[in-house]
């Protein structure tokens, strides 16, 4: 018997009881599907290796790829890497909450799979109010890759999902159809100065030249 994912759907104005089995599920080991500032995303704790393994199945990743992480607020970010340079603050200042990557030295603590083997950790504060209260609610970062396949399409819709990954998932967060026309914005902040590794949905040209 195939098991299908349970569908929630968000009811405007009382988004709670989702949220909380939401966290219900990710805090058991499951994986989740739910809305972010560009696409839909794939939610798993990042401190536990058996989920975010199972992110990587669901996916069909690499072992060399990393998982960027979403975190509600910026003061998270100290948890998640060893150095913040200037140019990251700066950036974080003028473009968080947003669709705005930033690539971190990772922490000698944090699970290897997060990084790829690269020793840096991707990190953002999404713009989507609906996924920072998520990320409030599940009380800590959810790793935060586009929910589909490795070399397939990013998906916009929670029907979406469902038809492409409900027999991978534990959960899909109805949270309405995405409008995102690009992914975003990846910056390199290891060193300075910056380094853009991929444009997208929001221009950083001016803070990193």
């Amino acid at each position: 018997m195939v098991n299908i994912a349970e569908l929630i759907k968000l009811e405007k104005g009382r988004p709670e009881a989702a949220f909380a089995r939401c966290a219900d599920v990710i805090k058991a080991g499951g994986v989740i599907a739910y809305p972010t500032d560009t696409y839909y995303g794939l939610g798993a704790d990042p401190r536990d290796p058996c989920a975010v393994s199972k992110v990587f199945e669901i996916k069909g990743r690499m072992a060399d790829q990393p998982i960027l992480l979403l975190l509600c607020d910026r003061s998270e970010v100290a948890a998640w890497t060893s150095a913040i340079l200037p140019s990251a603050e700066r950036l974080m200042a003028r473009f968080w909450p947003g669709p705005l990557t930033l690539v971190f030295t990772a922490r000698p603590d944090i699970l290897p799979e997060l990084t790829g083997g690269t020793g840096t950790i991707g990190l953002r504060v999404p713009g989507n109010e609906v996924t920072r209260a998520l990320l409030r609610q599940a009380g800590n970062a959810l790793t935060g890759t586009s929910a589909n396949r490795s070399g397939s399409s990013s998906l916009r819709t929670a029907e979406e999902v469902m038809r492409h990954l409900g027999d991978r998932l534990d959960l899909v967060l109805d949270g309405g159809d995405l409008d995102a026309d690009r992914p975003s914005t990846v910056v390199d902040v290891t060193a300075e100065p910056p380094r853009v590794i991929r444009t997208g949905a929001v221009d950083v040209s001016a803070e990193t030249t």
